[in-house]
């Protein structure tokens, strides 16, 4: 009987990647009956990254009322979990206590590019203040420590938004305060005022952030120069979001009384620059995201105890080789030396995808997207265009 482990990430815009590994145990099941099968899905931070860590330390869940990017009302879940069920490698990268109670908030559920229409996803006027909203609801309810996960945002605020809903307040040159700040606003704050702090305990618990981005804040590889395009940011707003950015995060850092090195720290760029705000507001950490998910997930032990590797995400190309899910996985089979793996993938974009091959005695990549089909039905039909590559394969 061969033992397979499915290990797929999100299939953006048609699968989660607790959706596709369901997709394909069926599938195999189907092919394979005698086969067992283990699905852990992956994720990076981003959309998933609160479900399936929460769920793999058997955690429990809250739905919790915020303002989605542009302020409109919805409904965002947050995970709660014992640390004492969280793998003592996690909590020692997360550098936590083994016991309390750990929140975990996913950014894209409150502030996330996937909850905007496409003619709505321009980062010049959406804010981070959902997010900020969740902290400010597990830091009232006395989390002893909070996991962020910041994938799939839409904004490139500095993280002021979410500061906002956390109590900082912003006024402008007439002492008269401003609210539902964005970029846009940047030019109206003249100063800060208040204080993160719930008044019902000392201090702000520990905030570690899951980031595998290491873009500084600003400059050519900064955050909105990187990943604004993506987020609806002009060409020609790159010159004032630099301007403004380095001018707003000078005065955090002034009044935080932190140094302007956090300027430069890697990372800091990611999802708009939220990790920057947080780690000079209240005292952030960065670790590094698939680590932290790989030794959550105890994806070794379940590579070393499978036969069979089958992974995926919507497009696998050379983005993918810089530590995202299934690459990661490929690899950690790689040093195991005896799995078969097999990549399902919407495309597979990666000219030196032999490169690959050779390392395994059996390897496979596979499209499952139609190539005579636009995107929108490619997309639509993913988990059936998933099943049917699987049967094709394993039948």
């Amino acid at each position: 009987m061969k033992k397979v482990l499915l290990a797929f990430d999100k299939f953006k815009d048609s699968m989660t990647a607790k959706t596709a590994c369901v997709v394909a145990a069926d599938a195999l099941r189907e092919a394979q009956p005698d086969w067992s099968t283990l699905g852990t899905p992956l994720t990076d931070g981003g959309e998933g990254f609160c479900e399936i860590m929460t769920e793999a330390a058997s955690g429990m869940f809250k739905q919790i009322p915020v303002l989605g990017p542009r302020f409109r009302e919805r409904v965002a879940l947050i995970g709660l979990v014992s640390l004492e069920r969280v793998p003592a490698p996690a909590r020692a990268l997360l550098d936590l206590p083994a016991t309390g109670n750990l929140a975990i908030i996913e950014m894209a559920q409150a502030s996330g590019l996937e909850l905007l229409r496409r003619h709505e996803r321009n980062a010049m006027d959406t804010s981070t203040f959902g997010t900020g909203e969740l902290l400010a609801f597990v830091i009232e309810q006395g989390a002893d420590a909070i996991l962020l996960g910041i994938g799939g945002s839409a904004t490139s605020d500095l993280g002021l938004g979410a500061l906002e809903a956390m109590g900082l307040q912003f006024f402008d040159s007439e002492g008269r305060g401003l609210n539902q700040i964005t970029p846009t606003t940047w030019p109206d704050i003249h100063h800060l005022d208040g204080t993160l702090e719930h008044p019902a305990r000392v201090g702000l618990p520990p905030i570690r952030i899951a980031c595998d981005v290491t873009n500084p804040l600003l400059g050519e590889n900064g955050a909105a120069r990187v990943y604004g395009p993506q987020k609806g940011i002009q060409d020609a707003d790159q010159p004032y979001l630099e301007t403004q950015g380095h001018r707003l995060a000078a005065m955090l850092c002034q009044y935080f009384e932190q140094p302007a090195s956090l300027l430069e720290t890697p990372g800091a760029g990611a999802a708009g620059g939220i990790g920057f705000g947080l780690m000079v507001a209240a005292g952030a950490k960065l670790v590094p995201g698939f680590d932290l998910v790989s030794t959550w997930l105890e994806l070794d032990k379940h590579v070393a105890e499978s036969d069979i590797i089958i992974t995926g995400e919507g497009k696998f190309d050379a983005s993918s080789l810089q530590g995202k899910g299934p690459f990661s996985i490929i690899e950690i089979a790689r040093a195991n030396r005896k799995n078969a793996v097999h990549l399902f993938c919407g495309r597979v974009d990666l000219s030196n995808i032999d490169e690959l091959r050779g390392e395994f005695l059996d390897f496979s990549a596979t499209s499952i997207g139609h190539p005579d089909w636009p995107l929108e039905k490619n997309l639509e039909q993913g988990p059936t265009r998933l099943r049917e590559a699987i049967l094709n394969q394993f039948s």
